[in-house]
């Protein structure tokens, strides 16, 4: 999702000497706040002052001061008192730190709990999912709720931005999906319902991508809603099927419009629904080829297949992946 300029990042795929000279040259101080940075680089300062003193043998150039005890008692509090306050500055932001991994270590075992966990078998189908947040939450939501009349919902869902203003508003639409999912649900119903919401009470610069769809699982019908989403693709028959946008992200705009359409799955045919993060961790200049080519691959390992794209080096994003699979009929 396109977010906000971040902050620059170590290259970890660089090389041990200019990783040597990115670690030499990294703020260290960039993350803290703006007090506790200015009082760390004080710290510094009267640091480097105190050894600059002491090879200059005086306090203050070009006044030569005397060279006796009190020039070195001098240098010594001045150094000793810059690096209580560099110090002091650490290990504060070192609590903070670990307090707030700690929060994001439990803000995650909650967010477990809200995606699903075994999916439940659906007679006929297959369902299978991956999920890979790129930090300790994320910002994807999927889910699988089945309803009457042998119909099933798929929603997924990616929020804009990382981490735990992300993994909030998607825990946010996890529940919205949840109240509202019951017998009658209709697609377009449910994007303009979470829309408004969404309009309403996030940020203005917070919004989300995201697809809905009915499997009749019958008929092998779906009915979707595609808010500003990468395009879900059916396959299993040539050529493949990709369910396009039919209206604009969530939250932008509360009176955006939503259309809903019509598609199938074939009898021994798939739909895969999946996030940018899966298509951007894919290593190469064509990802869609490489991701049809696993698709093209035997259905017995296709969801093997999409994990082994996602390539360590290139994933900077929430990966999510829903993988629906219909039997093929007896003859």
């Amino acid at each position: 999702m396109p977010t906000r300029k971040e902050r620059p990042k170590l290259d970890k795929s660089a090389g041990p000497i200019r990783r040597a000279l990115q670690y030499a040259y990294y703020d260290w101080t960039r993350e803290m706040p703006r007090s506790k940075r200015l009082i760390a680089w004080a710290g510094i300062l009267m640091q480097g002052y105190a050894v600059y003193c002491i090879l200059m043998r005086s306090l203050a150039w070009p006044v030569m001061w005397p060279h006796g005890i009190s020039l070195y008692v001098s240098v010594w509090v001045i150094y000793a008192l810059g690096a209580g306050l560099m110090n002091g500055m650490l290990t504060s932001e070192f609590v903070r730190k670990t307090q707030l991994e700690a929060d994001q270590i439990a803000a995650r075992q909650i967010q477990q709990t809200l995606q699903p966990g075994k999916l439940a078998a659906l007679a006929g189908y297959e369902v299978e999912s991956f999920y890979k947040p790129f930090r300790e939450v994320g910002g994807d939501y999927y889910d699988v709720i089945e309803l009457a009349d042998n119909r099933t919902l798929f929603a997924v869902a990616d929020v804009s931005g990382k981490g735990m203003p992300a993994a909030l508003l998607a825990a946010n639409i996890q529940a919205l999906v949840r109240s509202a999912a019951n017998s009658e649900v209709d697609p377009v119903g449910l994007a303009q319902q979470i829309n408004r919401h969404l309009s309403r009470y996030t940020p203005s610069d917070r919004f989300a991508t995201a697809v809905f769809i009915v499997l009749s699982r019958d008929s092998g019908e779906l009915t979707y809603v595609n808010a500003g989403h990468n395009a879900p693709i059916v396959f299993g028959s040539e050529p493949a099927v990709e369910l396009e946008a039919t209206g604009i992200p969530l939250g932008l705009f509360p009176a955006a419009e939503y259309e809903a359409r019509t598609a199938h799955i074939p009898d021994g045919g798939a739909l895969l629904i999946f996030t940018d993060g899966l298509t951007d961790a894919i290593r190469g200049d064509n990802a869609e080829s490489r991701l049809r080519e696993a698709l093209a691959a035997s259905s017995a390992r296709t969801m093997s297949t999409l994990r082994s794209l996602v390539d360590p080096e290139f994933n900077e994003d929430d990966v999510t992946i829903l993988l629906v699979k219909r039997a093929a009929r007896r003859p």
